[in-house]
């Protein structure tokens, strides 16, 4: 059996531990997060390893950075293993509740040498996967970051300017920055009218409908209760400062989401992706950077569906016996799936039907949709499997009406 190698990762210093087949940790090292520590890694596996350097597996508590890219890029074969897993496995050789880096260097290693059976090593996707990944990834960052400073805005404007949420429930429209620019405060609402909407909405691209323009007026210089002028004037420049930083937020996402649909479109999955029904390219590109293109990484569609979260888990001990939705999964893939089933609804017949059965039968509206995922999932993985794309009479073939019927 080769040596195998385990990485106690942080983000200063990693440390290193090679054992052989008795367990017997051989070579110990704690390395810089750079690339002189990175050639000390290599030299060590390489005095170490009883074959080519490669032979050795590494097992490291991370599935990304530099030094994780590093290591696949000269072909090591590298095991992400969950830090709660590690924990479990400390427990293993000691009960007193010690902990150390070195030491779970050691254990990491020892995890290949004795289970590398349970655990799957990083897939094998190709550079454009991982760019899909990456770009999915931080688009989604981007929106939530926003969000949060959405949050913050609606917080700072209902502490001294309700009028505005009245007059932009929805404060994301590129209007409600428009207009809440150029009056933040409600003294300064007092002086915008009618006329003067109608000028900065035509700034925000936003047609005036019609009474938009005096319905806004009006709330904005509704009566209401005040804070202190100084204090009104400082909630105000806080207010401007949020607003521009949302707006620049939303140029970034919009560059992110041009990015992402030119990276996905270059992809050879793309095609049969965007034809299943509720993926589009966004939605389309999380799904394909989660899974990734590695065709051996899932054996068939139980794995993928296990992998997502929308398998259901069961826990049997003795006569009690409880079915429940799966909690330890990709919840970025989960997310994705939910948001899939969901716009599915209004774009597939079948999936329709199958989401009406699961609701008549007791169903949440959640549980409905983690079903009609599990479902969908399960067709995605056979268009993959067979290079083939999504056929929606082939798909449901009970929701296909006979001939000379239409469909409920």
């Amino acid at each position: 059996m080769p040596r195998t190698c385990g990485i106690d990762w942080s983000e200063r210093h990693h440390d290193v531990a090679i054992v052989d087949h008795d367990a017997t940790v051989v070579a110990r090292a704690r390395i810089s997060d750079d690339i002189s520590g990175f050639g000390q890694l290599m030299e060590l596996l390489a005095a170490h390893a009883e074959d080519e350097p490669t032979s050795i597996e590494v097992a490291i508590e991370s599935d990304k950075g530099l030094l994780v890219a590093a290591l696949r890029a000269v072909g090591f074969v590298v095991f992400a293993i969950n830090p709660r897993a590690v924990a479990r496995y400390r427990e293993r050789y000691g009960q007193a509740g010690g902990k150390s880096d070195p030491g779970d260097a050691a254990i990491l290693a020892n995890i290949l040498r004795t289970d590398r059976h349970v655990h799957r090593q990083l897939p094998a996707d190709s550079d454009l996967a991982r760019t899909v990944k990456v770009a999915a990834r931080q688009h989604q960052e981007a929106i939530w970051a926003r969000q949060q400073t959405m949050s913050r805005l609606r917080s700072l404007l209902h502490n001294y300017y309700p009028q505005a949420l009245v007059a932009f429930p929805n404060l994301t429209h590129r209007a409600a920055a428009v207009v809440l620019r150029a009056a933040p405060t409600p003294h300064a609402a007092q002086r915008i009218t009618p006329r003067r909407v109608v000028t900065l909405l035509k700034q925000a691209g936003r047609r005036n409908d019609e009474g938009l323009a005096e319905r806004i007026s009006t709330a904005l210089r509704a009566p209401a209760l005040r804070q202190p002028s100084l204090v009104e004037h400082a909630l105000g420049v806080a207010a401007t400062g949020l607003i521009e930083i949302i707006s620049a937020m939303s140029a970034a996402i919009d560059a992110l989401e041009a990015e992402l649909a030119a990276v996905f479109d270059q992809h050879t999955q793309a095609t049969i992706i965007t034809s299943l029904p509720g993926l589009g390219p966004v939605l389309g590109a999380r799904v394909l950077g989660e899974l990734g293109d590695d065709p051996h990484r899932f054996a068939d569609a139980r794995g993928l569906r296990s992998f997502a979260g929308t398998a259901p888990i069961t826990r049997a001990s003795g006569r009690s016996r409880v079915v429940s939705s799966r909690r330890i999964c990709n919840r970025r893939l989960g997310d994705a799936c939910h948001w899939w089933a969901f716009a599915a609804l209004t774009k597939s017949p079948g999936a329709r039907a199958h989401y009406d059965r699961r609701r008549a039968a007791g169903d949440t509206h959640n549980a409905a949709l983690r079903n009609l995922a599990n479902k969908l999932l399960a067709k995605l993985w056979h268009c993959l499997h067979h290079d083939i794309v999504y056929d929606e009479t082939t798909a449901w073939p009970q929701a296909t009406p006979e001939p000379g019927h239409t469909a409920a």
